[in-house]
């Protein structure tokens, strides 16, 4: 969810490593650490979680 928020607000799933991410109920989500985790465990993800970062436009989960 915050990345689609994040996406709808920029156009872009392009996000600074240091980028606070606040959901409407005011969760805050670290979404750049996040991101940076996610490529960084690439082959550790499963094909549900790369399709849904690819839906999304993340390029290297393709």
């Amino acid at each position: 969810m915050a990345l689609q928020q994040y996406i709808q607000r920029e156009g872009k799933p392009v996000v600074a490593r240091q980028h606070v991410e606040e959901l409407p109920d005011g969760t805050t989500v670290r979404l750049g650490i996040f991101l940076s985790n996610q490529k960084t465990r690439h082959g550790e993800l499963d094909t549900e979680q790369l399709r849904a970062l690819a839906r999304l436009g993340v390029e290297w989960a393709v």
